[in-house]
C-alpha cells in the first residue's frame, strides 16, 4: 500500500475539487462560465484519481510510485477499459 503521507496532497486537492463540484451543483442551473468551470473540475477529479491509481500500481507491483504523472485530459478522459 502507498505511504499515506505521499497521498494526502492529492487527496486534499480532491477533497477541495470535490467541495467545488457539489457547491456548483447545488446552484441547479449553470451560466456558461460555471459550466465550463463544473467541467474543468471533473476532469480535474479524473486526473487525481488516475494519480492516485498510477502510485498505488506502481508500490503493488515494485516499482517507484513517485514516477507517476498526471496525464492529460484526453487520456483520462478516454479510458474504454
Amino acid at each position: 500500500m502507498s505511504n499515506p503521507r505521499d497521498e494526502a496532497p492529492v487527496l486534499a486537492h480532491i477533497q477541495r475539487l470535490v467541495d467545488e463540484e457539489h457547491r456548483l451543483f447545488e446552484q441547479g442551473s449553470l451560466d456558461d462560465q460555471q459550466s465550463k468551470r463544473l467541467k474543468s473540475v471533473q476532469v480535474a477529479l479524473d486526473q487525481c484519481w488516475d494519480l492516485l491509481r498510477q502510485r498505488r500500481a506502481a508500490q503493488e507491483t515494485g516499482s517507484n510510485p513517485a514516477d507517476a504523472h498526471v496525464r492529460p485530459p484526453e487520456v483520462v478522459e478516454n479510458y474504454t477499459g
